[in-house]
């Protein structure tokens, strides 16, 4: 690496960290979750504003392969950390409501993206038409388990009835979408030539669930209550960066072997453990890796040219996220008996997105499912999705509580700290 590209770096990381953190803290004043103001910052550095000119300069080619280096170890370890606070307690403790909202809440909306592919196919498809339709539904059924905490958390919901059944619905929705977009990665052939390998998932999962798991939680029984220490610390940053390798090689994306081996950690007597984790790698993450994502992201973004035919196909692609979305869960909660505005508040938290949406949209540009033009319009969609939920909310409960002391119900309230 040259000293004009460690220099050009090492500025443009300088910038984003600032433009992000400013932006992210706006938002937040603004009464919206900081991925906005961060995903905005992103948008503001590519080629959407001044013809690509700041992006150009602060951003020339030869460092943009290391900007998207440092993205993949974010994402990565975005995506670990999401699975470390996944909880399958959420969902038994619900029962039968939040399996039959999280159902319709995915039914309904990937039916409808299907549908929407279909309209979009000729303008916007691609090769593989299949696993356009596929994705697109994906894309319109996605919640965003860390930005619906974040809220629930704000408004002091978090141990209400309502918050704990959102995110058990939030739960068991990232685990039926990530299942989907996992077979729709094996169905592009990620793999290329090599496509074989994705028959070593099998081996894979039942290595990581019934010798890793077992062997981790017999080691964690040993030590119960024990802190994060140096070299435990360095093992869970190997094992993570190892899963994401393997999934990666195996033709199924990193994303889904971070996530999983954040999963397979026992949660039973690691409460500080796990928060110590979370707290070394949340905050590097979130002050610098994230921010780098949301960069990359901003510069596949260009809404510079967007005409008369993008922004009805904006329009098209909003009314089927946010209405599928919404009469899905919707739907389902009232056929369970939950009073309208208890249900309408349920579905307008389903229809955050977020930075998972995000990550799904990269993964459909990176695999060519999606793209350019239309990667754009879902980006803004994701923006649009993730930052009606807090105002809908107001006017559906009333303002945010002053503290969380609302009744708590029976099921176990997760440990829900600063995310995206």
């Amino acid at each position: 690496m040259t000293a004009h590209q460690t220099t050009s770096l090492l500025v443009g990381l300088a910038v984003i960290v600032l433009l992000a953190r400013l932006l992210g803290v706006v938002a937040r004043r603004l009464g919206q979750p900081a991925v906005i103001g961060e995903v905005l910052a992103g948008i503001a550095l590519g080629p959407t504003l001044f013809h690509g000119t700041v992006s150009d300069a602060l951003f020339p080619d030869a460092t943009r392969p290391l900007f998207s280096a440092l993205a993949a170890v974010g994402i990565a370890v975005f995506m670990f950390l999401v699975g470390l606070e996944w909880d399958a307690a959420l969902i038994r403790g619900s029962g039968s409501l939040a399996a039959t909202v999280s159902f319709c809440s995915i039914l309904l909306p990937f039916g409808l993206g299907m549908l929407l592919a279909l309209h979009l196919m000729e303008e916007h498809g691609t090769a593989d038409e299949t696993a356009f339709m596929l994705f697109m539904g994906i894309a319109m059924s996605i919640t965003a388990f860390p930005v619906l905490a974040r809220i629930l958390t704000d408004r002091g919901m978090s141990r209400t009835p309502l918050g704990v059944l959102a995110l058990a619905c939030a739960s068991l929705d990232d685990v039926l979408a990530w299942s989907l977009l996992a077979g729709v990665v094996a169905l592009s052939g990620a793999a290329g030539p090599d496509q074989w390998r994705i028959l070593l998932a099998v081996p894979y999962l039942l290595g990581m669930f019934f010798v890793l798991r077992p062997a981790v939680r017999a080691l964690m029984a040993r030590r119960p209550g024990a802190g994060l220490t140096p070299t435990l610390f360095a093992c869970m940053l190997a094992g993570l960066l190892l899963s994401a390798a393997a999934t990666e090689w195996l033709g199924l994306h990193y994303i889904f072997g971070a996530f999983l081996f954040g999963v397979i950690l026992p949660r039973a007597g690691t409460e500080r453990l796990r928060g110590e984790v979370h707290n070394r790698l949340g905050q590097m993450s979130g002050t610098l890796l994230l921010p780098v994502f949301f960069l990359i992201t901003g510069l596949q973004v260009d809404l510079s040219g967007l005409g008369t035919a993008g922004l009805g196909d904006l329009a098209l692609i909003l009314v089927v996220a946010v209405g599928g979305k919404f009469a899905g869960a919707y739907a389902a909660a009232r056929l369970n008996r939950m009073p309208s505005r208890q249900a309408a508040a349920l579905a307008t938290l389903m229809n955050t997105r977020g930075l998972t949406e995000l990550v799904v949209l990269n993964v459909g540009l990176q695999l060519g499912i999606l793209e350019r033009e239309l990667y754009s319009l879902m980006v803004v969609m994701a923006v649009v999705t993730t930052a009606m939920a807090g105002p809908l909310l107001g006017r559906l409960l009333g303002p945010p509580a002053k503290d969380d002391t609302h009744e708590a119900t029976q099921t176990r309230e997760p440990e829900v700290r600063p995310a995206r």
